[in-house]
């Protein structure tokens, strides 16, 4: 396998915390709302749930790595490009000389026609099947430029999508997850991200073990009510007593966190002015994860999460910008009361006594 020639080097000198695994792929974006036969055009973009959460890492300055698969054509390009570009490292991106670069088209909704999604919603359709990413395999472990960031990320990431995309995938998260390949003080995160489709002809049972091995876990209570029957945290921690720590995202609602060691922590959603869903789950899980790395307490790691998914629920495209790092510190050590009174909009961050733009 070949490397990008023009891969972008790391934007920081300093070493890289974080290695996302997984698939990333190209994204069509259809230029107006509404059904995509009723659509003009497309503009290009990426998207993809573990490059997301390395370019959301990246944003709240945690150097932060993708490592992948992408076929050797003008999609795989522009996906190394702009990922690198958001200043993650992706040097351990492979190019696949066979096969392609997975893509998708993004539909919206709010444009009157017949069998459109409706204002806010949004509906993702896959072109995956045969993808460069899905030949992915433990053959990975050996492979000098992925080894030499694995072995030196303090996180590693992983997803439920990587493993349902082919055995061979499947094969490289079991070893991932392996004891023999864990690196001792490397925090190993898994997200459940379940999606229906790709586990049509598999096997989801396998999902229980994968996630039973991680030291941290994420996970939807509508996917995880999907997935294995239930989305109540405390039945969920019964259900994955391994890992350190379980965090339940009740959307729109609020996120409980609960430890091995029986500590339960639940805080509020922010009020926020939805413009588009997408890549919101990816980003609480960065913020999550930055806080994990940086040594935050438990309400402090969810309030990150909150704060971070709503800067991509305010962006149109899976990436929003964080605020700026005192507002981010400020909201994280908020009163209840103050924290529960705080919105978010497209024009920023409105909290009393505070507006930020």
């Amino acid at each position: 396998m070949n490397r990008q020639d023009t891969a972008p080097a790391p934007r920081t000198a300093e070493p890289v915390q974080a290695v996302c695994l997984g698939e990333s792929m190209a994204v069509l974006l259809a230029d107006g709302p509404g059904p995509l036969d009723t659509v003009g055009a497309f503009r290009p973009s990426v998207g993809g749930a573990e490059s997301n959460v390395a370019c959301a890492l990246a944003s709240l300055g945690i150097p932060s790595a993708w490592i992948s698969r992408v076929g050797d054509d003008g999609f795989g390009r522009r996906l190394t490009a702009e990922v690198g570009a958001r200043g993650v490292d992706t040097s351990a991106v492979a190019i696949d000389p066979h096969r392609p670069t997975g893509l998708y088209l993004k539909e919206t909704g709010g444009s009157g026609h017949r069998g459109d999604l409706g204002a806010g919603s949004s509906r993702l359709h896959y072109y995956r099947t045969g993808s460069a990413a899905s030949a992915l395999g433990p053959e990975l472990l050996t492979d000098p430029a992925a080894a030499r960031l694995l072995t030196a990320a303090r996180l590693l990431h992983l997803s439920g999508i990587t493993a349902a995309l082919s055995d061979s995938c499947l094969d490289l998260v079991r070893a991932l997850l392996a004891p023999e390949h864990r690196r001792p003080g490397t925090l190993v995160s898994f997200d459940l991200n379940w999606r229906a489709a790709l586990w049509h002809d598999r096997d989801p049972g396998v999902l229980r073990d994968l996630l039973d091995a991680a030291d941290l876990v994420l996970l939807g209570a509508d996917e995880a009510e999907a997935a294995f029957g239930t989305g109540d945290p405390q039945e969920l921690r019964a259900l994955f007593p391994s890992p350190a720590t379980l965090v339940v995202k009740d959307s729109g609602n609020a996120v409980t966190a609960l430890t091995r060691d029986g500590l339960t922590v639940t805080e509020p959603a922010l009020t926020v002015e939805v413009v588009e869903a997408t890549g919101a789950g990816d980003a609480f899980a960065a913020g999550y994860l930055a806080g994990t790395l940086r040594g935050l307490d438990q309400r402090s790691r969810l309030r990150l999460g909150h704060l971070s998914a709503a800067a991509a629920l305010t962006a149109h495209e899976d990436h929003g910008v964080p605020a700026p790092a005192p507002v981010l510190n400020d909201l994280l050590g908020a009163s209840p009361e103050r924290w529960a009174a705080t919105s978010v909009t497209a024009g920023g961050i409105v909290s009393p006594l505070s507006t930020t733009p």
